[in-house]
């Protein structure tokens, strides 16, 4: 699998996201490079495991749809 990276514009969203996080429920101030690294953590061990369910929930949806055309094949005699 290759390295997942965010667009500048998401990587700073989740960072400002993950120091807000911090101020309002750890009432701690978390810096702009540590706020990048925890981010650059979580995507390194958490981000294979969502990517992975998200190939899996797809594959199920595309199976159940591939299941409901057989429902629309019309009889031969």
């Amino acid at each position: 699998m290759t390295t997942f990276h965010l667009s500048k514009e998401l990587k700073k969203q989740a960072v400002d996201d993950i120091k807000k996080y911090f101020l309002d429920n750890r009432e701690e101030e978390m810096g702009q490079l540590a706020s990048e690294l925890l981010l650059d953590f979580m995507i390194e061990k958490v981000g294979k495991v969502l990517y992975n369910q998200g190939i899996k929930d797809a594959h199920t949806f595309m199976s159940e749809k591939v299941e409901e055309l057989y429902v629309l094949k019309k009889k031969q005699r």
